[in-house]
């Protein structure tokens, strides 16, 4: 009978080990299931984070995409176009996409755009945002800086003046080089009307008077300087460009007009066509023009009514460096500028 219970009381205490064995890794491996859980959540989190990281990155590039300006616009003067024209063409062939002026700028390709139409056009563009920068080849008006707002800017590119030209053929050339104001207001408000006139030894050939359109920033400066209350005479021949009323002159053996120094002196590279009258005793050149002794003369620059975006102001650099200082004069004109400065 002892020998029966001590061999149940063994198998009860068997039991309870074997039992609270069980237990134990049963807690073991509901611990480790646990942890395991608990990293698979934080990986998971983490992975959403980053995931969620990169969203906004993109997003905020892409933004960023939107809002980069790819597109410029110049439009306005005749004067100052050949030279913006001819600085967007290098510009575009040496960079081509706009990461390539500046890393942190998108892989856009690079448009700018230069529309001639006259001061008066460019100014008005300005204004109503039809285009990013207006062209001028005069004093911009105060009302019209006042108009632009409290963001303008003005960017002066060259110096230019308006040359009294005939054609270098006129037997005038031979016999004087230099015209009073008055005679100069007289012959182009049509008071006289024959080259006789000017001078009795001259043929009695009708002056042939040549002029910018009425849109142009040179029309505004003759006036202002040489016509004060008078009117250019109705028969005068309107010209599109600078260069188109040079050509004129220059085609023209009884012509008169005033070109602009830059269009004057491209037009004689090749060999003198036109003939620049001195007014007042004074030479039309570039001394005299920087001196500011030469009245009849003017600015050559692009406004706008706000700050420049960061790829317009990369154009900007580019239009004042040695590439812009070489274009300004390889066109004829002044640079109003110093390289650095």
């Amino acid at each position: 009978m002892k020998r029966f219970l001590a061999l149940i009381m063994a198998l009860a205490m068997l039991f309870a080990l074997a039992a609270c064995g069980a237990d134990t890794a049963d807690s073991t491996d509901t611990a480790d299931g646990s942890s395991e859980a608990v990293e698979t959540a934080d990986a998971q989190e983490a992975e959403a984070e980053s995931a969620d990281a990169q969203e906004a990155e993109t997003a905020d590039a892409q933004e960023a995409d939107v809002e980069f300006q790819s597109s410029i616009m110049f439009c306005g003067s005749t004067s100052l176009y050949p030279i913006i024209s001819s600085l967007a063409s290098s510009f575009t062939d040496e960079y081509t996409t706009w990461d390539a002026v500046d890393p942190s700028f998108p892989d856009k390709n690079i448009s700018i755009y230069v529309a001639p139409g006259g001061s008066g056009v460019g100014v008005s563009a300005a204004l109503d945002g039809t285009c990013d920068f207006g062209m001028l080849a005069r004093d911009i008006k105060d009302s019209e800086k006042e108009a632009l707002g409290e963001g303008y800017h003005e960017y002066v590119v060259a110096k230019d003046a308006l040359t009294v030209s005939v054609n270098a053929e006129n037997p005038i050339c031979e016999i004087m080089d230099d015209m009073s104001v008055d005679t100069i207001r007289q012959i182009f408000a049509g008071e006289i009307t024959s080259w006789n006139e000017v001078d009795p030894s001259l043929p009695d050939e009708q002056i042939q008077v040549f002029i910018r359109d009425l849109s142009g920033g040179a029309y505004e400066v003759f006036q202002k300087t040489v016509m004060g209350d008078s009117e250019v005479t109705a028969s005068a021949t309107q010209s599109a460009s600078m260069t188109e009323l040079a050509t004129n002159i220059a085609g023209n053996k009884w012509a008169i007009g005033y070109a602009g120094f830059g269009a004057y002196t491209k037009a004689n590279m090749d060999g003198q066509v036109l003939f620049a009258m001195k007014v007042d005793g004074v030479p039309c050149a570039e001394d005299t023009i920087v001196s500011g002794e030469y009245a009849i003369q003017r600015p050559v620059m692009f406004v706008s009514g706000s700050e420049p975006s960061p790829s317009a102001q990369a154009f900007i650099d580019y239009i004042f460096s040695d590439v812009g200082h070489q274009v300004v004069i390889d066109n004829g004109y002044i640079p109003a500028f110093t390289v650095g400065a």
